[in-house]
């Protein structure tokens, strides 16, 4: 194992783990978010309420979202170390190599993580701690149980129009940090020439927008139209 603890902790073995751990996080992404959709259903909210008590109570899902949450901390973390290891490598001069759009989300990723980081924080203790540890979710009547009304729960924190501010601008921010990140994994993967590098910029770009967009209706959703403020 010797081999696997010089490779993750060289240069290039933390360029791969960043990249790998971001792809991942990446297709998190797309999966949390089908889920988070059927808030949207018009069903008083069972369709969500019975995924929410199954990726709750799952012992598989409960497994996959151990490797999750070290995943984020290892993007996390590395992110950070890039972050300080760049600016001392290439001191005020990094940003002069950049032009364009290029510039703010390139040299601000460790920023745009950080931020991202400590809303994640605030998104599961909203609502994933309260449910699994909180014991602040309301249990309702389902088959021949019970299960959580998270639905409840969510309808009531956008019901403030701060935490659906909060929630928006996140979305700003994330799609900043996937955009760049998107294109930046696959670089480190050496999917960059001439050919494909448009191609990939351009899926993340709309990967980056559709999924932003689908997160940030959710809030918009429950505060014009169901909630009363």
């Amino acid at each position: 194992m010797k081999w696997f603890t010089t490779f993750i902790t060289s240069k290039i073995g933390q360029k791969f783990t960043m990249a790998g751990t971001g792809l991942f996080l990446v297709l998190f992404l797309i999966v949390h978010l089908a889920g988070n959709l059927q808030l949207l259903k018009d069903d008083g909210g069972e369709a969500f309420n019975v995924y929410a008590n199954f990726m709750v109570h799952n012992i598989f899902i409960e497994i996959i979202s151990i490797g999750l949450y070290i995943f984020i901390l290892l993007h996390a973390i590395q992110g950070i170390i890039f972050a300080i290891n760049n600016k001392k490598a290439r001191g005020k001069n990094y940003k002069k190599s950049y032009s364009g759009k290029k510039i703010f989300p390139a040299s601000n990723m460790a920023l745009l993580g950080s931020l991202i980081f400590f809303f994640i924080i605030f998104h599961m203790k909203d609502f994933w701690w309260k449910y699994k540890y909180g014991g602040q979710v309301d249990m309702i009547p389902h088959g021949d149980g019970t299960i959580g009304n998270l639905y409840a729960t969510v309808q009531s924190s956008f019901s403030h129009g701060w935490i659906v501010a909060l929630y928006i601008l996140s979305m700003g921010v994330l799609y900043f940090h996937l955009s760049h990140g998107f294109a930046s994994a696959f670089r480190t993967f050496g999917v960059h020439n001439k050919k494909y590098t448009p191609v990939v910029y351009f899926l993340g770009t709309l990967y980056s927008v559709l999924v932003c967009i689908g997160f940030a209706i959710i809030p918009i959703y429950f505060y014009f139209f169901l909630t009363n403020h």
